[in-house]
């Protein structure tokens, strides 16, 4: 009976990953802290686990002047009641690194090598390949979420996200090939993660584009089915959300 129950505890240590020692367990369900009901939620002082808004994208005059007047038309449409569409409207995700403002929960699921990142919405996937060198750009196909490489120290993890599509795009602001997306995941409580995002662009921006998304782990919380199955809003000829009504 003893040596039985050695040998299960033994191959259930086994199944365990295996963490290093400056490594935190991620793995959970995460909602972002801070924001819309959550907000409402927070108990007396822990306000100072939210982080401060996102700064204006430090764009190039020549962008900032296009991305501005861009914006202005947008909010002018939306309160036309004729808003622009979205990447939603067409089903699509938000890609990287728009599917981390988390607008549903997402899982974080940490193995051996490789951090899972799972958005309900859309059901958005992206892999961090860890203690991996970054592939050159020739050897990557331009997509959503890009190549993503990360590392740890000191219990923060440091990922950087190459490969990017040009057209996938964070806010509108444009971006080139070459843009890098880097990030620090630390926890700065028992259950509220933040995690740092800087966009790395010198063909569009003066400097990095920094901001910190928070979000607080929700242990009870089951992931659910997100499909965009018969949906009714489509992208016109000219960039606006339509809604198709039955006839």
């Amino acid at each position: 009976m003893i040596r039985s129950l050695c040998i299960a505890l033994a191959l259930a240590s086994l199944a365990l990953p295996a963490f290093a020692k400056d490594e935190i367990d991620l793995t959970g369900r995460w909602q972002r802290y801070g924001v819309g009901a959550n907000a409402a939620n927070m108990a007396a002082g822990e306000d100072k686990y939210t982080p401060p808004p996102r700064p204006e994208p430090p764009l190039k005059p020549e962008y900032l002047k296009e991305w501005k007047a861009y914006e202005q038309k947008k909010k002018e449409a939306a309160a036309a009641g004729t808003p622009f569409a979205t990447t939603w409207n067409d089903c699509i995700g938000s890609g990287m690194p728009g599917m981390m403002a988390a607008a549903f929960p997402m899982e974080i699921l940490q193995t051996k090598g490789q951090i899972t990142i799972i958005q309900e919405a859309f059901m958005e996937i992206r892999r961090i390949y860890l203690d991996q060198p970054q592939a050159a750009m020739d050897d990557i196909e331009l997509g959503y979420y890009g190549h993503s490489v990360g590392h740890w120290k000191d219990g923060v993890l440091h990922a950087e996200t190459i490969g990017i599509k040009p057209k996938v795009q964070e806010q509108d602001v444009p971006h080139s090939e070459d843009m890098k997306i880097e990030e620090t995941f630390r926890m700065v409580s028992d259950d509220i993660m933040w995690v740092e995002i800087s966009i790395v662009d010198p063909a569009y921006l003066t400097k990095p584009w920094t901001w910190t998304y928070a979000y607080q782990k929700m242990p009870d919380y089951q992931m659910q089915e997100y499909v965009c199955e018969g949906n009714r809003e489509y992208t016109d000829e000219d960039g606006y959300q339509r809604i198709r009504l039955p006839e």
